[in-house]
């Protein structure tokens, strides 16, 4: 389960889960009724709302999660956030037309929301003025919640990283263009709309402020992200295969781990019993054990026990993908069951370097 976070259940394999921070919108919303003279009814009417429209961003969230799994691509979880939903898809699709439909799907599905209420409130006579859109009443919630997901649909739709928009501004320019050159062109286009929206913030929105910010650092996180997985193409694990690594085994104190990372430059320890792998143990792990269990406490106690588990001739960019995907620095190399090595993020980030003609960090 994931820290700080409620588990509400899952579908096709897919769990989805509330963050702790989700809650407080939900009590900022009933507050701002109060302050506004309103009683418990449109407090909590206000609440339902956020959670109807939450409900929503979480459809969202599965139709690029289902669409990414026709495509073989798997979605770890879906979380709920204040700012909204992410869906923890383990890489986007290389191929254009792909990552056009895993990124259409999303918005699509507010747009058949926004339909279908579209359609039950034009049959029940209560479909509203288009003028009453700028300043939806709170007792018109099927309404509110239709407008709501057509504002999520065409808001998703900008062209700007990391909004749906950007990826299928880059998927359409990927048909005729290298997928780094297209990345470049989507994310100079996102930035520019990001520093128009902080512009017009100042003179009539401030939120504007908030999202120019938003899209700007996010357009520059898939520049870099996309600039590292080109410099990886034609590599494989074995191009950065570790075969000298140290062994944990499951029994192994916290005390024993932490002298151990003192005096080694590795992203992580293998735990390994009889000749097999059970799992990793991170820094971030032994932090976890340090502070939960004590020095004394064997190291099974927090160990990763589903390490990413990949083969000699996987392409280097899939393991880079998997290893961000998985908050994870290393990656186990197995073939017909034995290990025989680890492939670290340390490593790929080396590789990297070399490849841009950069001067390699310094390890201390």
């Amino acid at each position: 389960m994931k820290k700080w976070s409620l588990y509400m259940g899952s579908y096709s394999g897919i769990k989805v889960f509330i963050h702790w921070t989700f809650w407080i919108i939900i009590g900022w919303i009933f507050m701002m009724h109060f302050q506004m003279g309103h009683g418990w009814a449109e407090g909590l009417a206000g609440a339902l709302f956020i959670l109807a429209l939450f409900g929503c961003v979480v459809l969202h969230e599965f139709g690029h999660a289902l669409m990414a799994k026709k495509y073989g691509i798997p979605t770890r979880d879906i979380t709920l956030y204040p700012i909204g939903g992410v869906a923890s898809l383990n890489r986007m699709p290389e191929k254009p037309s792909q990552e056009l439909a895993v990124a259409l799907a999303g918005p699509a599905v507010n747009v058949v929301i926004a339909g279908i209420l579209y359609i039950f409130l034009l049959s029940n006579d209560q479909l509203l003025p288009i003028s009453e859109i700028d300043h939806v009443a709170g007792e018109n919630f099927w309404f509110n919640l239709m407008t709501a997901n057509v504002i999520l649909a065409v808001f998703n739709l900008i062209p700007a990283f990391p909004m749906d928009g950007g990826r299928v501004l880059r998927a359409v320019l990927a048909f005729n263009l290298d997928k780094l050159r297209a990345t470049t062109i989507a994310v100079q286009v996102g930035q520019l709309l990001a520093i128009v929206f902080v512009f017009l913030g100042f003179f009539t929105n401030f939120w504007l402020v908030f999202i120019g910010l938003f899209i700007f650092l996010g357009a520059g996180a898939e520049a870099v992200h996309e600039s590292a997985k080109s410099a990886l193409v034609g590599y494989t694990a074995s191009d950065v295969l570790v075969q000298q690594y140290t062994r944990l085994s499951p029994l192994e104190t916290f005390e024993k781990a932490v002298q151990m990372l003192r005096n080694t430059q590795e992203q992580g320890f293998v735990v390994v019993e009889n000749d097999q792998a059970k799992g990793v143990l991170t820094r971030k792990e032994l932090i976890k054990g340090l502070s939960e269990y004590g020095n004394t406490s064997p190291v099974y106690k927090v160990m990763r026990k589903d390490p990413i588990i990949i083969a000699l001739d996987m392409p280097l960019q899939e393991v880079y993908q998997n290893l961000a995907a998985n908050n994870l620095s290393l990656a186990l190399v197995v073939e017909d069951g034995q290990l025989l090595g680890i492939v670290d993020i340390k490593g790929i980030n080396e590789l990297i370097a070399v490849k841009k003609g950069l001067k390699l960090p310094k390890f201390s």
